[in-house]
C-alpha cells in the first residue's frame, strides 16, 4: 500500500470537481441563468483553494518541508502541477464566459457592456452623472513616489492600476484605485432596445474616469488588477491564553498574508505590469492574465437581476417534514417514533421548532447545542438566548475555527454569553464539527433526553441550498451518549463506552474500519458484501486500503463522493469492484449516508464526518445509526435514486477523470429533481408524508444488486 499509483493526489482531485461545476455551466440542457450561477461557483471556489490549499502548499514549500502525500508528490512538485493546471482551468473558465455564456446571454435580453466606448451616448451621460454622484465620493486614488509607498491591497479586492505621467516633472508613476466592495458592481444601463437589460461591471466605469482622480497626470495606460493571498492560519492553542482575541488577531493578518496569485487582464500594459510585479512581490509564476472580467463571482449578482426568471429552475420551496406542516407539540411527536429529516426537499423548520419550543417550555430544563457554522439572522441563535433569559441550563459550544466563519462565528459567541448562555470553544488542538443538540425534559416518568442529530450545520438558510438529513430522536442510548459528547467538550471527561454513537477523532475510524473489514470477511466467506458511501471527500489512506482490500474480497462498493475522492475505481487487479460517481446539481450535495448489507442484518449510518484524516482524527464528529425499519427503508430508497442517477452524476474513469454517462439505453434521471417531486407528491398526500415511499418498481433492492449492475 506505499505504491504511489495506488492513489490520487488531493488537490488535483479537488481540481477534478470543479471541472464538473465547469461542465454545468457548459450544458446546452440547463438554463442559461443556472448555468452562470455555476461559472460564479467555480471562481468562488477557485478563490478558496489558492487561499487555503495552494497556500498551504507553498508554506510547506519554503519550509524546506518535502515529505511525499499518498500519490508520492513533495509540495513542490504538487505546485508544479497545480499552477499550470490552475491557468489552464481559467483559461476554460473565460473561454466558457466569452464564447458561450455572454452571446447566449444577449439573445436572451441581457447585454454585458465590456467596454467603456460600447456605450450610447444616452448610457454615457448616465454613467457619467452616476460617477460624480455616487462613485466618485468613495474613491480614494493612490499615487506612488518617493514620498508615498505602495499601498497595502486588501485581499480578494479589485483595484484598477495606472501609469500616470506628470508633465511638470516629466516622471511617469504608478498609481492605484480600490473598487469599493461597497457599491454594487454590477450597474444597470438604460436601454433604448425593447425587452433588452444592458449592464456594465464598476471598474469599467471607474477606469474610464480615471482623469478624474488624477487631475494634475495625464493617464498613460489603465487596467484592473486582483490578488489573492495566503489566508491560512495556525494557531497554537496550548500557549493562547485567550483563544477568541487570537482568533481575532490573526483574522486582522490574512488582510496582509503572501500574494500567491495575481489576476490581470491579459491586455495590461507590459511597464504596469513589471511595476505591479514589483511593489506586490510576485513572480511570472503566479501572474494570470485574463481575457474577461477578472473575478467572475459577479455573475452571482447576474443570476439575481429581476426579469429572468424564466431562464432559471423553477425556485424550489421545501415542503413540510410533518404531516400537515404540524409541528406543534414536536416532543410529543418524537416521543411516537423517530423522524428522518431530509433537507432542502423538506422544511429546516423542525430543526428550528425543536430549539424554539425548547427555549419556552416549562419542563424543559437544559439545551446543549454545537454551532459550526450559522445564518446572519439565525433564528436558532435567537432560540438559545430565550432560553437562557428563560433561566434554562444552555451550553452551546461555537468552533470559532470554522474557516472563514471565524468572524461571524466570534460574534455569536459575545452576543450568547451575554444572553447568559454557558458557551465553550471546544476541544484544544481540535475542531468541533459534529451537529447535535440535546433537550433535557422533566417528564411525568422522569428525566428524558430529546436529541438532534445531523449531517449539516444548524444554519436555516444554506439548509435551502444543501442537500442534508437529520434525525430527531428520545432514544435512551442516544440520548445517554448525547450527554457524554456535552461532558466530553466541556469536562474532557472521555465515556467508558458509547450505546449508539461513534465520535471521533478517537473511535469513529476504528469503527468505520471494523464495517468494511466485516464486509470484507463476509465475501471471503461466500456471503452477499455490499457498502454504499455517501460522503463530500475521500482520501485516508487506511480507509481507502481497507476499501481496496474488500474490494479484492469481492464486496460490491459503490462510492457517492462530491468533491476530493483519491481513490482509484474499476482497475482491474486492484478495485474492480469499486465505482465512484460524483453528483453535481442544483443543490450542494452535502450528506454523509453509510450502509453495510452485514449478511442482511443491514446497518445505516449517518453523521458529520467525510472519510479524510481531518474529519477522522483532527475533529470531534459523530457518526449515528438509523434503526428503525421504515427509516432505514426511506435511506436505502435515497440511495438506490442517487446510484440510478444518469443527468447529474459524473462516473470516475479509470485514469481519475469523470465522465457523464451515456444516456443510450437509459432512463433519465436527476435524482435532486426526483426528490423535489416527490416530495411535493408527499406534501400533498399529507396522510402519507411520514410513510416511506418504495420505488421497487423501478428499482430493484440493494441487497439483490450485482457487481455487473
Amino acid at each position: 500500500m506505499s505504491d504511489k499509483n495506488l492513489f490520487y493526489n488531493r488537490e488535483l482531485s479537488w481540481l477534478e470537481f470543479d471541472k464538473r461545476c465547469l461542465s454545468e455551466a457548459k450544458d446546452k440542457n440547463i438554463p442559461i441563468f443556472e448555468r452562470i450561477k455555476f461559472l460564479s461557483i467555480t471562481a468562488s471556489n477557485l478563490d478558496e483553494f489558492f487561499m487555503v490549499r495552494i497556500a498551504s502548499l507553498k508554506d510547506m514549500k519554503n519550509a524546506g518541508y518535502t515529505k511525499k502525500d499518498i500519490a508520492g508528490m513533495t509540495p513542490e512538485e504538487q505546485l508544479d502541477e497545480l499552477i499550470p493546471a490552475t491557468k489552464e482551468f481559467m483559461k476554460n473558465q473565460y473561454q466558457t464566459y466569452n464564447r458561450s455564456l455572454v452571446p447566449l446571454l444577449e439573445a436572451n435580453g441581457l447585454k454585458i457592456v465590456r467596454h467603456y466606448e460600447d456605450l450610447t451616448p444616452e448610457q454615457s451621460r448616465y454613467v457619467d452623472k452616476l460617477f460624480e454622484r455616487d462613485i466618485y465620493p468613495v474613491l480614494t486614488p493612490m499615487a506612488v513616489d518617493s514620498s508615498r509607498p505602495f499601498p497595502l491591497v486588501r485581499n480578494k479586492s479589485l483595484n484598477i492600476g495606472a501609469l500616470i505621467y506628470d508633465k511638470k516633472k516629466d516622471v511617469t508613476d504608478i498609481a492605484t484605485v480600490q473598487v469599493p466592495s461597497v457599491l454594487p458592481r454590477v450597474i444597470i444601463l438604460p436601454s433604448e432596445r425593447q425587452g433588452m437589460t444592458e449592464i456594465i461591471l464598476l471598474e469599467e466605469v471607474i477606469e474610464k474616469n480615471l482623469d478624474k482622480l488624477f487631475l494634475s497626470y495625464d493617464i498613460v495606460c489603465a487596467h484592473p488588477y486582483r490578488i489573492m493571498r495566503n489566508a491560512d492560519f495556525s494557531i497554537d492553542e496550548e500557549e493562547t491564553a485567550d483563544l477568541l482575541k487570537e482568533i481575532e488577531k490573526q483574522l486582522k493578518q490574512r488582510q496582509w498574508g503572501e500574494v500567491i496569485r495575481l489576476e490581470v487582464e491579459d491586455t495590461m500594459d507590459k511597464k504596469l505590469l513589471k511595476e505591479l510585479k514589483k511593489h506586490l512581490d510576485v513572480v511570472d509564476r503566479v501572474v494570470y492574465k485574463i481575457n474577461g472580467p477578472l473575478d467572475l463571482t459577479f455573475l452571482m449578482k447576474v443570476n439575481g437581476l429581476p426579469g429572468f426568471d424564466h431562464l432559471k429552475y423553477e425556485k424550489y420551496v421545501p415542503q413540510p417534514a410533518f404531516s400537515n406542516g404540524d409541528y406543534s407539540n414536536i416532543f410529543d411527536k418524537i416521543k411516537k417514533h423517530d423522524r428522518l429529516l431530509f433537507h432542502p426537499y423538506y422544511e429546516f423548520t423542525p430543526v428550528i421548532e425543536f430549539i424554539r419550543q425548547a427555549a419556552v417550555d416549562s419542563n424543559v430544563l437544559a439545551i446543549k447545542q454545537t454551532l459550526y457554522r450559522v445564518s446572519g439572522n439565525s433564528p436558532i441563535i435567537a432560540a438559545l438566548e430565550q432560553a437562557a433569559e428563560n433561566g434554562k441550563q444552555v451550553t452551546v459550544l461555537v468552533e470559532l475555527k470554522a474557516r472563514f466563519d471565524e468572524e461571524n462565528n466570534i460574534a455569536w459567541a459575545k452576543k450568547l454569553e451575554k444572553a447568559g448562555c454557558h458557551v465553550i470553544y471546544g476541544l484544544v488542538g481540535l475542531k468541533t464539527h459534529s451537529k447535535i443538540a440535546l433537550v433535557v425534559r422533566r417528564e411525568e416518568d422522569g428525566i428524558k433526553r430529546y436529541v438532534h442529530l445531523g449531517t449539516g450545520n444548524y444554519n436555516d438558510q444554506t439548509a435551502k441550498l444543501y442537500t442534508d438529513m437529520g434525525l430527531l430522536t428520545c432514544s435512551d442510548p442516544i440520548g445517554e451518549d448525547a450527554t457524554a459528547v456535552f461532558n466530553m467538550l466541556s469536562g474532557y471527561s472521555e465515556p467508558r463506552k458509547w450505546n449508539k454513537l461513534a465520535v471521533a477523532p478517537i473511535w469513529l475510524k476504528d469503527k468505520f474500519l471494523m464495517l468494511i473489514n466485516r464486509e470484507a470477511e463476509n465475501a471471503r466467506q461466500g456471503k452477499k458484501a455490499r457498502i454504499i458511501a455517501k460522503m463530500n471527500s475521500l482520501c485516508d489512506p487506511k480507509v481507502m486500503e481497507a476499501l481496496y482490500d474488500a474490494s479484492a474480497a469481492g464486496v460490491k462498493i459503490d462510492l457517492i463522493v462530491r468533491g476530493i475522492c483519491c481513490i482509484k475505481a474499476g482497475v482491474p487487479g486492484l478495485s474492480e469492484n469499486i465505482s465512484v460517481r460524483s453528483i453535481v446539481g442544483n443543490f450542494l450535495e452535502h450528506s454523509r449516508i453509510f450502509y453495510f448489507f452485514n449478511d442482511g442484518f443491514e446497518d445505516i449510518y449517518m453523521g458529520s464526518a467525510d472519510w479524510m484524516p481531518r474529519n477522522l482524527d483532527k475533529r470531534v464528529e459523530i457518526t449515528f445509526p438509523v434503526e428503525d425499519p421504515d427509516l432505514k427503508k426511506r435511506i436505502k430508497d435515497i440511495l438506490k435514486i442517487q446510484l440510478a442517477d444518469t443527468l447529474k452524476a459524473h462516473i470516475m474513469q479509470p485514469d481519475g477523470s469523470y465522465e457523464k454517462q451515456d444516456l443510450r439505453g437509459k432512463v433519465k434521471l436527476d435524482s435532486q429533481m426526483y426528490f423535489a417531486e416527490e416530495a411535493r407528491k408527499r406534501s400533498a398526500k399529507p396522510e402519507d408524508a411520514d410513510a416511506a415511499i418504495s420505488h421497487d418498481r423501478v428499482f430493484i433492492p440493494i441487497e439483490a444488486e450485482e457487481s455487473e449492475h
